[in-house]
This record gives structure tokens, C-alpha cells and sequence, in this order.
């Protein structure tokens, strides 16, 4: 359905102003990542939690929001699993957490780099793994090289003898997994909080193999299926850039129509678009904005100024009640098909 609404979206209406909720969750998740290594999704499937040697859980209270992922990670600390718990809150994950740390937040680049300062200064840095598959090494070292763990203790709250044990339990093990969710993306920095957790994995060379890597949990049961399937305004499906020529030809030569080689309108721009009336008309699929949004009343201002609104959904929604025309939407046990959840 994705992929049908955002095909819809470019090859019939013209235009790349297509987005979803992952713009108001893990939007910095899929441009850390996608930078980082060429995909803005989990480098590992759940299934594989269980068999990590070291488990990194940051930003996420998982036994809550994702409890089914929890249970693997309470099966991983049964076979012996050291885990890491840095949060600023007491989450229930701490009860069980070989280490247990709270930081300020908002001060993650803090410790991530105050962690990676402590394993380069005690070589425990995979070397082998740098040369042969990363770039630019000298600078994260130059940048990471001032954040001691003393200097870190202040920023964050985090004492800088428990950054230390953390650094090395997460180096040193033989698979290390870190997870995290909201509490890195949904920050000014989250972009910069996600690319420090992968510049983490690559210094130990914690990436590319089982139980081993860096994953997002994603915040709803198709968020990921979404980015993936193209629902974004600067990507077609598979993550295939809309400003690159050759891959603008390949899908005109596919759908048999002429395609807009500008970036589209995210879901916030859209939302101001609409207030200012240079946007006039939505088609808002699955989605409840006058729920989600932030500053509703400015939303259901932009919604009401709307030449026209069509909403689909499984439910009279706050926002379809502003609509022109609600189409009805079919949930998830009423048709076949896929999700991938995170």
C-alpha cells in the first residue's frame, strides 16, 4: 500500500510531496544511518538479540514500547549477555543491566564520544576493521580525543568510572548490538545522537556479522516498511535518491510517466505549507495529524485552510472530521500482505 500511494503520489499527481510518521519519530535515523552505512534500518533481526555477547540499550524503555523485542534481550542476559542501560530514568531494563547508567538529557554525543575516547586511548579500537572499511578515522579520533571521561562526568552526570566499564564491556565483547530508539531520534541533535552510535559500532568494528550491529526500534508497525517502500520526499523505494538522474530515468522508464526531479515537502513543511496556502490540497492516508502533530491549534488552522482534504482511515479520526471526502481504509486482519515493523 505504501509503495501504491507513493507510485500514486509521483506518477499521477506529479509531485515528490509524499511523507509519513517516521518524519515525527525516526526521520534522523534513516539520514544517520543512510549516511553512515547506506541503509537507514536495523543491521540485524530481532531473532538475533538473543545470541549477543553485549546488548547497549539507549533511549528506549523497551519492556513498554517494544515488549516482544525485551523478551529477547531477557533471553540474550539469561545465556550470560552483559547488559549495558544507559537512560536517564530508572527503567525495568536497569533491574537486570550489568551496568546501569543515567545521563542528563540531551547529552548523548557526550558519552558516545566520551566512550569512544576511552577505547581509543586503550587501544581497543578494531584497527583492522578501520582500515579496511571505514573513512575519515583521524577526525572522529580528533574530535572524541578532548571528551575524557572527567570532562564527560560533568556534561552528562555519568561517572566517569562507570563510562569506562561501559566502553570496555561494549569493545571488548565478541558481538555487541546497540539499541535504541526515540529517546536518541526525537531530540534538535537526534541526526548527530544517531551517527555517533554508528560511528561506536564501526570504531569496534561492532557491524556486519550476527548478533552484531546497531538497530533502531521503530515506533510503528510499518514505520520501516514505509521508508522502505519510498513514502519519503527525497527517495524512491530503496532509499534511490529522486535528485539522481539515473535513477529518476529508471522508474520513468517503469511507470511510463515524466517524474519531478525536486525534493519533496516533508510532513511538517506540508502542515506549514497549508497554513500559508501555498499548498491547497491533502490526501492523508492512516495518519491522524490532529493527534500527532505538535501546536494543534496552528494544525487544524492549516487543515481547515486546505482547498480540499481527503482522508482515509479505519476510523471517523479528529482529523477526518476537517475532511472533504473520507475514503474507508481496511486494517491490518481484513487483507494479505507484508509489514516490516522495525
Amino acid at each position: 500500500e505504501n509503495y501504491i500511494f507513493q507510485k500514486f503520489v509521483r506518477a499521477a499527481i506529479g509531485t515528490n510531496n509524499v511523507d509519513h510518521c517516521a518524519r515525527l519519530c525516526h526521520s534522523s535515523t534513516v539520514a544517520g544511518l543512510a549516511k553512515a552505512f547506506g541503509s537507514g534500518a536495523m543491521t540485524n533481526s530481532i531473532s538475533e538479540f538473543r545470541d549477543c555477547d553485549c546488548i547497549l540499550v539507549t533511549g528506549s524503555n523497551t519492556t513498554e514500547t517494544h515488549p516482544i523485542i525485551s523478551l529477547e534481550i531477557k533471553k540474550a542476559v539469561e545465556k550470560g549477555c552483559k547488559l549495558i542501560v544507559i537512560e536517564p530514568r530508572n527503567i525495568e531494563l536497569c533491574s537486570i543491566a550489568d551496568i546501569s547508567l543515567h545521563q542528563k538529557p540531551g547529552t548523548d554525543v557526550a558519552w558516545i564520544n566520551g566512550m569512544m575516547n576511552v577505547i581509543i586511548s586503550e587501544d581497543l579500537h578494531d584497527k583492522a576493521f578501520i582500515a579496511q572499511r571505514c573513512e575519515n578515522f583521524e577526525a572522529v579520533e580528533k574530535t572524541v580525543e578532548s571528551y575524557t571521561p572527567e570532562k564527560v562526568e560533568k556534561i552528562t552526570g555519568v561517572s566517569a568510572d562507570g563510562l569506562r566499564e561501559a566502553a570496555r564491556t561494549y569493545a571488548s565483547a565478541g558481538s555487541s548490538s546497540i539499541i535504541y530508539s526515540m529517546g536518541i531520534t526525537q531530540h534538535t541533535s537526534g541526526t548527530d545522537n544517531v551517527l555517533s552510535i554508528a560511528n561506536l559500532a564501526m570504531l569496534c568494528g561492532h557491524i556486519g556479522k550476527p548478533s552484531t550491529g546497531v538497530n533502531p526500534l521503530r515506533g510503528q508497525n510499518n514505520v520501516q516498511g514505509a521508508c522502505d517502500m519510498g513514502a519519503l520526499p527525497n527517495v524512491y523505494p530503496g532509499y534511490q535518491a529522486v535528485t539522481d538522474p539515473a535513477v529518476k530515468e529508471k522508474y520513468e522508464s517503469a511507470w511510463g510517466v515524466s517524474l519531478d526531479d525536486r525534493v519533496g515537502l516533508t510532513v511538517t513543511l506540508m502542515i506549514e505549507a497549508a497554513h500559508k496556502g501555498s499548498l491547497k490540497g491533502l490526501y492523508i492516508m492512516g495518519e491522524n495529524p490532529m493527534i500527532t502533530d505538535p501546536d494543534l491549534n496552528h494544525s487544524e488552522e492549516a487543515l481547515k485552510n486546505l482547498e480540499f482534504l481527503v482522508v482515509q482511515d479505519i476510523f471517523p479520526t479528529e482529523t477526518a472530521l476537517l475532511a472533504d471526502i473520507i475514503l474507508p481504509g481496511v486494517s491490518f486482519a481484513e487483507k494479505t500482505g507484508t509489514i516490516t515493523n522495525t
